[in-house]
This record gives structure tokens, C-alpha cells and sequence, in this order.
């Protein structure tokens, strides 16, 4: 893996464009990984239940760590639940969960009610979906305990299609963290009311538009300026430089830092210092 640690975030995105596809071949190919990903491919069509997949623990940690579950492997009563779920149930355990990640897993496995598997784990493309989330999820993890601003940045680019409205970037921590710096707004504001939080992402962000791609990138290229500007290191890489490109290599495009200070003010627990 290439080391982001130290670079500024715009640099690192520019680097992650170049070397992202042979990176994920890398890291595929790498012993310990490439154990992991034969034996899911060899052994998942044996499941054909919940509790098969629980009982294996190999083909349980994996499944996890390709959906960013990793935290919640210790929790196998309630993963067995959630998947076990009917999602078309309001009080489903796996509606009832405000962390977004437990419904991407419920929806990746497709499971049916009850816990019975269909036939996604016979299928060659379900499985190659799976080894694919594995490797990006091990990736964009990587790059994060690198850098954490460029961990935000490829977090966005991954989910921001998803998004369907202001809620759904408030109840994911990386998706909030990411929007209150794009727009330039201070932390404090989290402890605010929720419903004031949404209709301030709401107003600044057309969030029909967030699954196209070029939208996507004017967000992150926002992101990764203001981030290198408020950032520790800023007087001593080459941030202050490189807020000025944008990320298709051209200059002069600066990038301001505006805070509405009559909104933030609104929300409950924020106070100018």
C-alpha cells in the first residue's frame, strides 16, 4: 500500500486517481488477504442459512469486514437477527437501527425472511461483489488511518449516490463530518436539533445531484481545500498552494471558506468563542 500519511488531502486525492485500481490489485493479491478471499469463494456456496454463515467464522469475519462491520463481528446474536429480519416491516430490527451500515449488510446478503439464502451464494457475480467490497472497504480503511480527511473524501465519493436525504448523511458519522466541513460549518453544530441540521445541509447541498459524478467531486474538491486550510499541518505542507488547483489540474480557482454565523448561532450548544 502507498502511504498517504503526511500528504495534504488534495495531493492525496490526485495520488489515489493514479494508483487506486493497482492498489486494490495489490492488496487482492497480498498472502493474507488472498487466503481469505479463496476460502469465501470456495466455501460460501455451502451456506444456506443464517446459521451457517454464523457457524463459520471465516466466512462471517469476511462477509463483515467487506461491509465495514468489522466492530460488530463480537455481535453475532444480533447480526443473526438482522438478517433474519423483513425489511419491509417497520419495526424489523434492521429498520429500527439508526447506523446505515446494518442495512447495506442486509441488503448485500439477501437473505430471506427467516434466514434462508436464495441463490445469491451459487452466483459468480454476487461473489465477485462481495470480494469487491472486501478489497475497497480494506482500502479506503488503509487510507484512512493514513490520512483521515482523504478517508472522509473516498467515504463520500462511495456513498453520496445513496444518499436520499439530509437524514441519511446525519445518521452516518463520516458522511456528517465530511458535508459540516464542505460547507465550512464548525462541529459544534452536531449538538444541535437534528431537524434544524437537515434543513441547513438541505439548503446547501442539491442532494438530487449527488449521484452524479462531477457534482460529487466539486463537493470533495471543497472538502479537501478547506480541510488543508484548517488543518495543523497547513503552514507546513503544501496546502495553501494546492487549494488553489482544482482537481482537474487547472489553477486559480479558489476555493472560500464562508461560515453563516446568524445560522449557526440558531443551533442549541454552539457559542462563539
Amino acid at each position: 500500500m502507498i502511504s498517504m500519511s503526511g500528504l495534504s488531502t488534495m495531493l492525496s486525492l490526485r495520488l489515489v486517481g493514479k494508483t487506486e485500481a493497482k492498489e486494490h490489485d495489490m492488496i487482492a493479491g497480498e498472502a493474507e488477504h488472498a487466503r481469505e478471499i479463496a476460502y469465501f469463494m470456495e466455501n460460501i456456496e455451502n451456506v444456506e442459512t443464517v446459521d451457517d454463515l454464523l457457524g463459520d467464522y471465516r466466512l462471517y469475519s469476511f462477509v463483515m469486514k467487506a461491509y465495514d462491520l468489522e466492530d460488530q463481528i463480537f455481535g453475532k446474536a444480533m447480526m443473526g437477527k438482522i438478517l433474519e429480519s423483513d425489511i419491509e416491516e417497520d419495526d424489523a430490527l434492521v429498520n429500527r437501527l439508526t447506523d446505515d451500515r446494518f442495512e447495506v449488510f442486509y441488503n448485500a446478503m439477501g437473505f430471506t425472511e427467516g434466514g434462508t439464502a436464495n441463490s445469491n451464494t451459487i452466483d459468480p457475480d454476487w461473489k465477485a461483489m462481495i470480494v469487491s467490497a472486501y478489497v475497497d472497504t480494506t482500502y479506503v480503511n488503509a487510507k484512512s488511518e493514513d490520512n483521515e480527511a482523504l478517508g472522509l473524501a473516498l467515504q463520500f465519493r462511495r456513498k453520496a449516490a445513496s444518499v436520499n436525504s439530509a437524514f441519511d448523511i446525519l445518521r452516518d458519522t463520516d458522511l456528517a463530518q465530511f458535508v459540516r466541513t464542505a460547507l465550512g460549518l464548525p462541529d459544534e453544530i452536531a449538538s444541535g436539533d437534528i431537524d434544524r441540521q437537515a434543513a441547513l445541509i438541505a439548503s446547501r447541498i442539491d442532494l438530487d445531484r449527488l449521484g452524479e459524478e462531477e457534482y460529487v467531486e466539486t463537493l470533495v474538491t471543497k472538502f479537501a481545500a478547506i480541510s488543508d486550510a484548517t488543518s495543523d499541518t497547513a503552514s507546513t505542507n503544501a496546502a495553501v498552494q494546492l487549494m488553489t488547483s482544482i482537481a482537474s489540474g487547472s489553477s486559480g480557482s479558489f476555493v472560500p471558506v464562508t461560515i453563516d454565523i446568524e445560522t449557526i448561532q440558531g443551533f442549541s450548544g454552539y457559542k462563539l468563542r
